[in-house]
This record gives C-alpha cells, structure tokens and sequence, in this order.
C-alpha cells in the first residue's frame, strides 16, 4: 500500500493548532474528542500512514496542559452497549482506555456519567470506579434538550449537573462510542466555569469528513459509508459559506446543531465567537495529505469492505437493508464495483472450481493467495497456512504440522466439546503449528512470519465463526465475507 499520509507532520501541525486555539480563550478550552482517540483504525485505512494511535501521541505533546474527561451515557451501560470492533461492552472499554491513557503518561482527571436518571448499573459503575480512587461526576437529562435553551442555561438544566473539577487549560472530553454525550459535557462546563468567572471555549476534534476536501472525495464518502447506521450525510456548510463564502464539509448532525449550539453560546457569554460548525473544529488532517490518489483508492477499498460488513449485519439480523443500499448509492458516487477488491473475484472463483467454501488473501506486495475446505482444515485455515509458507518461501505441497497433533485438537473438539465440525479454525491451527515446532525448524520459521500478515486482504464465501472473524483481527487483517 502506497503511503499517502505524513503522520509526523499531523503530530506536529495538530498540536501547534491546539495550542493556538487555547490561547484565544481564558486559559481554557474544552475540546470534544469526536470518533476514537486511541486505535483509531478507520483513519487508518482511509488515510495510509496514518497510524492508529496518531491521535494519542499528538495529545502527548501537549501532555503538560491536557487532562482527560472520559464520557459514558448511563443508558450505555444499563443496556450493556459493546463497542463492535472490539466485542467490548464501553464500561469495560472505559477502563481499557484509561489505562492505556495513564500508560503513555496522559492525565485522567476524571468520569463524567451522563444521561443518569438513578441507573441501577450506573450507579453500581460508579461504585466501582469510586473503589478504583476515580473521581466520578454524573450529569442528568434535562428536558426538551436541546431545543429548549432557556430551561438548558439555567440551574434546572445544566445547574443540575455536576461540576466537573479540572485543572489544567486542555481539557479533552472523550468516549467509548457516540451519543454518549460529549458535546453536552463540555457546554454545561462552560455554564459552570462561567458562572466562577471563567470564559472557557470550546472546540470540536472531528478527523472525518475532512473540511478541507471535495463533498464527494472518496476519503469523506468512506466516513458516510462507516457512519451508515448513524444516517450521518455529509454537507457543504450553510453557515461557513454565508460568512465567508468559502466551500467547506461537515456534516448533518453538526449543521443542524449549530444553531442551537450558538444560541447557547450567547445566552452564557452574551455572544458567539464562532460564526459555523467549520469554525469549531480544529482538524488539520487534511493538510497532511501527501498522496491523495493514495488516499483515494484506501478510501474506496474502505467503502467496499463496509458494504460487505453491512451484508454480514443484514444477514444476521442486526441491521436493516436500507443501511446496504445507502452504500450502495456511495460505491456509485465512489465510481466502484464489489469486484473492484481483488480478493473478491480470486475467491469466489476458487470456490466455483472446488465447489467448497474458500478463501482469498492479498498480501501486501499484491501477490494473492487462497484457500480451500478440506477435511483437516477449514478454507479459512488453509489460507493462513498457505499464506505463511509463501512468506517463508516453503512449497506449498511441505506438511508442516507433526500428523499426531491434529488428531488429538479434533479429538478434543468433538468427543469432549460437542462440535459437530472437526475441522481446525486458524486459532487451533496456530497451536498446533507452535506444538509442530518443538521437533520442526520449517514450523518454526513459519510462525516467525505472522507479523508480515498485518494489512492484509481476505474474502470468504461464506460467514466465518466469531473464533475465526477474532483471529484475522488480531493479525490484523482487513476481512469480508459473502453474506451466506
């Protein structure tokens, strides 16, 4: 993959722009935390040289004056909501995040609970935070939000909330998932900050859609097609062209907030320093663009893959198809096809000639590999291996794993776990490839390759186990499955 993204150069702009926008305030500027701060890997892929954590490490620079407010919406954890790419409820995903913030050294200065109406888990979160030494703060719902601004600036509405204490000038507000009411943090602190004599601001961190490209650049088309569950549209900004007139994107949510939003502001402060949601923001993505064509086809890649995953969603019963054709719409705007991503053709036609399920791989130097069913190994499995061994330069004919090892593995699977299907998934393959390399060298140097899968491509025929969807995470390849 071509790189199209100068990493070190966001780390740097990003955090010079940062500081410039404290220093307009009194010393202190809330800034919501949109999409992920840590393993942000959507940008990754939309934005090649973009790395996952580029975000985090940005905020490392300014690790002197930042503090971090971590959100979760009560409702959130009442329901036990999971974050989908991690299969992690978001309080367990708060704790996660925490840490990983405190481990590279970024102050955690508190949690904010929102939407709490007496939760019955909320509450027992928050006892359990409280044990941890975590200061935790709760805000309420309030009535007819957001529309009714003058009970919202008042002490039944965001008097009612909690004063978060904070100490230094950036205080970065930031959440497991959305709607778990960041925005709605940082203006009620700004009613309280004002009201102890503090003009606080506020900003906006939002990487996608990039404001400073085209409407339909296939980089902000992938953020409609990754928010497709959300109904987010992207837009020109009404209010940044009126007072400008200059052409910038954002999207709905924002723009028909904004009014509300200003409103707000000058009920507090008499006035409104920003004149459109453009204004709010302070993402620099897009002046660190090195390679925009490259951009462009990770970006279309991107929408085909969340074309698929949405397949996967409708067949299993967990999204409606309108969500499908809403992508479907963004791959015509996009100007591509499915067939478009190779592994897509290279496995379907694998598994026309077997008549068995199969499986497709595109590893990073372009070469395609597959996979099929047998009576060992899974298509999925076979795949791995095959990968593994071009890697090593191994035929592809070598047996690498000892034969009295899979006989046990499938022993165990069906007389002693109850699975009907005794064929290895790519986890039992891994296992029983390291037991291989105890007595066998070639086994062992295959297992050395498995960092080179990292970025990889792969397609099935068919839905794959949640073991085996884990396991290409983990590896960290890009996977889709015919919805079948």
């Amino acid at each position: 993959m071509k790189i199209g993204f100068d990493n070190q150069k966001y780390i740097k702009l990003q955090s010079e722009h940062i500081r410039e926008r404290i220093g307009r305030f009194d010393n202190k500027l809330y800034l919501e935390f949109g999409g992920k701060l840590y393993d942000d890997h959507h940008a990754s892929r939309v934005l090649p040289g973009f790395e996952p954590d580029a975000k985090l490490r940005m905020l490392m620079q300014l690790s002197d004056q930042a503090e971090i407010v971590i959100v979760i919406s009560a409702e959130d954890i009442e329901k036990n909501k999971i974050r989908g790419d991690l299969g992690i409820t978001y309080d367990n995903d708060l704790l996660r995040l925490k840490g990983i913030f405190e481990d590279m050294g970024l102050y955690v200065g508190s949690v904010c609970i929102t939407h709490f109406a007496g939760q019955y888990s909320a509450r027992m979160f928050q006892s359990r935070l409280e044990k941890l030494g975590v200061k935790v703060y709760r805000h309420y719902i309030i009535s007819g939000y957001p529309n009714n601004i003058p009970l919202i600036v008042s002490e039944e509405g965001y008097g009612r909330n909690d004063y978060i204490e904070t100490s230094r000038p950036l205080v970065v507000v930031t959440a497991p998932g959305p709607g778990s009411g960041k925005m709605a943090t940082c203006l009620s602190q700004l009613y309280h900050e004002f009201k102890r004599g503090v003009r606080a601001g506020y900003a906006k961190f939002e990487t996608f859609p990039i404001w400073n490209l085209p409407l339909n650049h296939p980089v902000n088309l992938a953020y409609e097609a990754a928010t497709a569950d959300l109904n987010d549209i992207n837009m020109i900004d009404p209010f940044h062209m009126e007072a400008y007139g200059v052409t910038t994107v954002n999207y709905n949510r924002d723009v028909e907030i904004f009014p509300v939003l200003r409103a707000i502001f000058e009920s507090i402060y008499g006035e409104c320093s920003y004149q459109s949601p453009t204004d709010m923001g302070v993402n620099m993505a897009g002046n660190c663009i090195i390679d925009d064509e490259a951009c462009r086809e990770a970006s279309k890649q991107e929408i085909i893959r969340r074309y698929y995953q949405t397949l996967i969603k409708i067949a299993r019963g967990k999204a409606p198809e309108t969500e499908a054709q809403k992508i479907e719409l963004l791959l015509h705007k996009a100007g591509v096809k499915k067939t478009d991503r190779p592994v897509v053709p290279a496995a379907l036609k694998r598994e026309e000639e077997t008549g068995e399920e199969a499986a497709a791989m595109e590893l990073t130097d372009g070469t395609i590999i597959t996979g099929g069913t047998s009576d060992l190994l899974g298509a999925c499995s076979a795949l791995l291996i095959n990968a593994l061994k071009y890697y090593a330069g191994i035929d592809k004919k070598v047996k690498l794993i000892t034969p009295g090892v899979i006989g046990p593995i499938q022993k165990l699977k069906v007389e002693y776990l109850g699975s009907r299907n005794p064929r290895l998934h790519m986890e039992e393959v891994l296992i029983a490839l390291s037991a291989s390399s105890i007595t066998n060298g070639m086994a062992d140097y295959t297992l050395q390759q498995i960092p080179k899968l990292r970025g990889a491509q792969v397609h099935t025929t068919v839905m794959l186990s949640e073991t085996d969807e884990r396991t290409f995470q983990r590896l960290g390849v890009m996977l889709t499955s015919e919805p079948k």
